[in-house]
Formats: structure tokens, sequence, C-alpha cells
């Protein structure tokens, strides 16, 4: 692609909590023809999530938190996800179990990368990297609940793998990163007998 792209001009909008940019390029088409676009992307890094399971009880872990973006979309509750967090400085496996020990407060032993995915590619250029991990309950070191200094006040939430499977069809989890995540335990029977 990189011959079918010309950066014309790239303009900061916002560079707050994350980098918000405006880019005129132009784009050749199949055509052969040159076409001038703009686009806004969101830039506020990469990140990794994880799906910890319990294959004796057939529990999962996934957390509840405040989300403003789904607030002011007219989704008044806080969303049901898996724990997830920025990259920030840290290769997805480091980061992943620190966010998981910091909101669920439990100690990931093993993490699996199992696929890494674009979530939303028409404007925000986060890539996620998926874990799975299995828990048991002696690995809670800590009560979790999120760093309060940067906002967090999450609820650790241990339902049945059938239990959140149903909460996904009842619109009750609306995250694309959890129903990924619980899809992919479903179907590669992570937590079968």
């Amino acid at each position: 692609m990189h011959d079918r792209i010309r950066i014309k001009h790239v303009k900061v909008l916002s560079d707050d909590w994350a980098i918000l940019k405006k880019t005129t390029f132009d784009y050749l088409r199949k055509d052969g023809t040159w076409q001038t676009q703009n686009r806004e992307t969101y830039d506020r890094g990469n990140g990794a999530v994880i799906l910890l399971y319990n294959r004796t009880a057939r529990t999962v872990v996934l957390i509840r938190q405040f989300r403003l973006p789904a607030y002011v979309n007219g989704h008044p509750e806080p969303l049901i996800e898996a724990p997830a967090g920025r990259l920030d400085a840290d290769d997805p496996e480091t980061c992943i179990r620190k966010e998981t020990e910091e909101e669920t407060g439990y100690r990931v032993s093993q993490p699996r990368r199992v696929f890494n995915a674009f979530m939303s590619p028409g404007s925000i250029t986060e890539r996620l990297v998926f874990f799975v991990a299995e828990y048991d309950p002696s690995d809670r070191i800590a009560a979790g609940g999120g760093d309060a200094s940067e906002g967090e006040e999450i609820e650790v939430i241990e339902p049945t793998l059938e239990a959140a499977l149903a909460m996904i069809e009842r619109g009750d989890i609306i995250d694309a990163k959890t129903i990924m995540l619980l899809q992919y335990a479903q179907l590669k029977g992570l937590l079968a007998g």
C-alpha cells in the first residue's frame, strides 16, 4: 500500500489524553486515479485484554466499570468487560499481568496470547492483544478495584461462562473485546470438563 498512499498534511487536533489527528492524503484507486481524502485518527496507544477462566468452577473473571463514551452514547450503566489496559512502555504480557492484578486482584501466572485485533479501524489506531489464562481462587492476592488516581472504580464479578454468554444475549455485556473472548472460550471449549 505504500505506493498507493501519499500523505499531504497531518494536523494535530488534540493532544490531551490521547492524540487526535486530521490527515489529508492522496489515495491511488484501483482504476488508476488519485483521490484526495481527509480522515481523523484517534491514537491512544495499543493495549492488551485477558479472559481469566476456572475450569473446575466453570467461571470467568470480568469487571464492571463506568465508561464515559458509552454513557454519552446512551448507555447509562457501567460496562461489563474483560480486564484490559494500555501497553504504554510495556510489552503485551507485562501489561496484562499488571492490569489484571490492579483491576481484579488476581496474579496471572501463564497468560496465553490467542490473537490480536483492531477494534475500530475506521478511526482508532489501537490494536489489542488478546490473552486467556486459567486462574484459581488462591491466585487472588488483593481486592483489585483499579487505580483510583486514574479515576478507576472497578467491581470484580465471577459469573459462569454460561451466565456470561447469557449476559451477551440479554444485552448486559456489550463490550466487543469481552464478547470476542467469551465466544473464543466457548468455541475452543476452554471450560469443557
